[in-house]
């Protein structure tokens, strides 16, 4: 396309917290027609940036606020490495399978550390799905909540911490598993 129209639309977006119009959208990118908009919009559409609404009005398709997917980064051994766009995606996309039972939680506390998950972490849980052998729960045990991993033996579960200085707990009274982690999210000082 030549120009990058999708940052207008991204910085109107940000700065109104709506899609300009047509007309607006004109003005913003110096474009003479409101048929080159057209062009430019179902592009966009096309690709999965914008979509419509149910008034058939302009939204923020699922890749609109996306970021960049340049390409693989070695985590051993140093491999040669070149910058090229292989996608733009969102995190939601990325983390989330099933937005409406998914929500997310501040981890407080050091026993999942050797699971890679940290005091200031937020983890993404969800709902009514069933765990299994190893996954990590949000857990109500005995009256009490945690996160650990779920480990069941036959009929026999066991929630078990990711830090050798706790113990497994084992319920004596009740056991409620209340979501299932699917993913972990944490900021970096700068």
């Amino acid at each position: 396309m030549g120009k990058n129209y999708l940052a207008f639309f991204n910085k109107f977006y940000k700065t109104k917290r709506r899609l300009p119009s047509y007309r607006e959208f004109m003005a913003l990118a110096g474009l003479k027609s409101t048929n080159a908009v057209h062009k430019i919009v179902a592009k966009l559409e096309e690709e999965g940036f914008l979509r419509r609404d149910d008034g058939g009005r302009l939204a923020p398709g699922s890749r609109f606020l996306g970021v960049p997917v340049l390409g693989n980064i070695a985590a051993g051994f140093p491999t040669p490495a070149e910058e090229e766009l292989c996608d733009t995606m969102t995190l939601d996309e990325y983390l989330i399978g099933h937005k409406e039972a998914t929500y997310m939680l501040k981890v407080s506390g050091d026993s999942m550390i050797e699971a890679g998950i940290m005091p200031g972490d937020l983890v993404l849980v969800e709902r009514g799905r069933q765990p299994r052998d190893g996954d990590v729960v949000v857990a109500e045990v005995d009256h009490a909540w945690t996160l650990k991993y779920y480990k069941k033996t036959g009929e026999h579960i066991t929630l078990v911490p990711a830090n050798r200085k706790y113990r497994p707990i084992v319920p004596t009274d009740e056991l409620n598993i209340a979501a299932v982690v699917v993913g972990a999210v944490r900021k970096y000082k700068v």
